[in-house]
């Protein structure tokens, strides 16, 4: 069994040590947070010790989940990462690439998992899905939500654009050409709202839309390719497939051969956590790696230079 803890117990926290409790490879011996009514309060909940400060648990336990501000990511996960722990960090993995390079080489050097929590990976609407039979021409993403108190320490390129970033990284198999991209603040002092239009080597095109401060919530995915259009719709959990038939129909125009995946629901955090433990125990490398977390923050860097500037 692998003793665990979750550091940090805000938002995401919370769920995470709900998850460790829920997989019988886990023992859950702590929660920690710099505020101790809560630590205490998600404690009492899963019969765990609550602490304050992570310190005093380097060293004692197998693993762990980071779900702290993103400025504390680095120093948390090396601290952990150093003396033997392995890791998984909530995204973006660090504040810069430079960090977040540290950490991979520390992690191999260490012979330790470190995983990224892109949670998006582990929807069920896409999970299980070979990225590598894939093709697409022309990429096309929306994550928009209303306006919440939530991740309001990063701009929405870290806080929702990045998911979309990291799936889309992982389906084109290309280096980025070049980026164009816009975006302002509303409601923060921070970029609220952006898009972005990544242009790959291989000719592919991704034009990809974030916002916090819309009055719908939507999810979706949409990949174009030859004969072949599939929408993925994240927020419901749907897959629909259009292809184009072999034979023709009585205009001289191929058929539209349709499929609709619609799944009754899902835990994301679940198999993430999941896949956490089984990496641990084989030792093989995570759906999301670091190496995955570490591009997907070089291109939301990217973005924000390129709004800011």
């Amino acid at each position: 069994m692998l003793d665990s803890a979750v550091i940090g117990v805000g938002y995401v926290g919370k769920y995470h040590a709900e998850k460790y409790m829920a997989l019988p490879d886990f023992n859950l011996a702590a929660v920690v947070d710099t505020d101790p009514d809560l630590a205490k309060r998600i404690a009492s909940k899963y019969g765990c010790a609550a602490l304050t400060d992570y310190h005093e648990l380097i060293g004692e336990v197998d693993a762990v989940s980071i779900a702290v501000p993103t400025s504390l990511h680095f120093e948390v996960a090396r601290n952990f990462l150093d003396t033997g722990c392995h890791v998984l960090i909530e995204k973006p993995i660090t504040e810069t690439v430079d960090q977040a390079n540290q950490l991979i080489v520390l992690a191999n050097a260490k012979n330790q998992i470190l995983q990224v929590g892109h949670i998006e990976r582990f929807n069920i609407a896409m999970f299980g899905l070979d990225f590598s039979t894939l093709n697409p021409q022309f990429i096309e993403s929306y994550r928009i939500s209303s306006f919440t108190q939530r991740s309001n320490d990063v701009n929405v390129i870290f806080d929702l654009m990045i998911h979309d970033i990291d799936i889309i990284l992982e389906i084109v198999d290309s280096d980025i050409k070049s980026i164009d991209a816009n975006g302002t603040p509303i409601i923060t002092d921070m970029l609220d709202i952006a898009n972005a239009r990544i242009t790959f080597k291989n000719g592919c095109v991704a034009n990809i839309t974030a916002s916090r401060v819309s009055l719908k919530t939507e999810r979706k995915i949409r990949l174009f390719m030859p004969k072949v259009y599939i929408s993925f719709d994240l927020q419901n959990n749907v897959m629909k497939k259009y292809s184009l038939s072999e034979g023709k129909n009585n205009s001289d125009y191929k058929n539209i051969l349709s499929e609709e995946i619609k799944h009754v629901s899902g835990d994301a955090l679940l198999d993430e956590i999941k896949d956490f433990q089984k990496c641990i125990q084989s030792g093989n490398e995570p759906i999301v790696s670091g190496k995955s977390g570490q591009r997907a923050l070089e291109t939301a860097i990217r973005i924000t230079e390129l709004i800011n500037k």
